[in-house]
């Protein structure tokens, strides 16, 4: 059935009269009857009862009349579902996430996203930098967040925030007693590291302290930032952090600015697949451009 027809057939049946349906419909009297009559011969039975004074349904249409609004309501809900997908504001949005950034960063980027794209599917899927990379590599991700750059040359990414960094401290440390923990004090205090923290947070306590002058006393190494922070409630060292780390609370851990003139902050990242050209990320990456995260 065509589907002009059968709009051509509602206009028709709303009006019950030929010339005010074409009229409605923009178009001539007789290619609109032709259209009908084209209508009737192919479902093979009479949809009008025609008239001098006008024209009324016969039963047969007023049965098709129910049917053809109906067809005519899911017609346009499939035309908007697919301009709203053209333009990133339905479908699943598949996200990967990793560290200190889905305590803070993360969590208001994607809440400001589902709040302009309520219709969006937001999957989150956690997992370690070589993880997230191959995922994106086997298109099963739109994009992750981190804040390790990955070796992989061919990944895309936007820069979403660059948060100052604080000092993860046990709540019975002498260095608690500072507003701000001046840098040159962390001489002597055991730094937590680790290479699988990514390269930012892994560096950040020994960039500062080379930056004051002295090499960084070697505390636990840890296979990331949760695991770091644990062994500093654990009074086991000191360790510098994202300040999203600050919205993580253990027992026994505490977090003080530092004082120093050194510049120290942390990037985070959203990779993505170069020239991807999904509606979806098109309207997560403008989120991220359009939302100002805190420093």
């Amino acid at each position: 059935m065509d589907i002009r027809n059968l709009r051509y057939f509602l206009a028709v049946a709303q009006a019950l009269n030929f010339t005010r349906a074409a009229t409605k419909l923009h178009m001539s009297q007789p290619p609109l009857t032709r259209r009908i009559q084209a209508l009737e011969t192919e479902l093979g039975v009479q949809l009008f009862d025609r008239a001098a004074r006008g024209v009324t349904l016969t039963q047969a249409g007023a049965a098709l009349l129910q049917d053809a609004k109906h067809i005519e309501m899911m017609t346009e809900q499939a035309s908007d579902r697919a301009r709203s997908a053209g333009k990133g504001q339905v479908g699943r949005l598949d996200l990967g996430v990793f560290g200190t950034a889905m305590f803070d960063v993360v969590p208001r980027v994607l809440g400001a996203f589902a709040k302009r794209y309520p219709s969006v599917t937001i999957v989150l899927h956690h997992g370690s930098t070589p993880t997230q990379v191959a995922a994106l590599a086997q298109n099963r991700i739109h994009a992750f967040f981190e804040r390790q750059i990955p070796e992989d040359g061919g990944i895309t990414r936007r820069l979403v925030a660059s948060e100052t960094c604080m000092l993860a401290l046990p709540e019975n440390h002498p260095l608690t007693r500072h507003r701000r923990v001046p840098a040159r004090s962390l001489r002597g205090v055991p730094m937590i590291s680790g290479g699988a923290l990514g390269s930012q947070i892994a560096r950040m306590g020994e960039k500062l302290c080379q930056a004051h002058g002295f090499e960084p006393t070697q505390g636990p190494r840890v296979s990331d930032v949760i695991m770091g922070m644990m062994h500093v409630a654990c009074g086991m060292g000191c360790m510098v952090v994202p300040r999203s780390a600050c919205n993580v609370q253990m027992p026994g851990l505490l977090f003080r600015p530092i004082s120093t003139s050194h510049k120290l902050f942390s990037e985070l990242y959203c990779f993505h697949r170069p020239h991807d050209e999904s509606p979806l990320l098109a309207a997560l990456l403008e989120t991220i451009e359009q939302i100002q995260p805190r420093r």
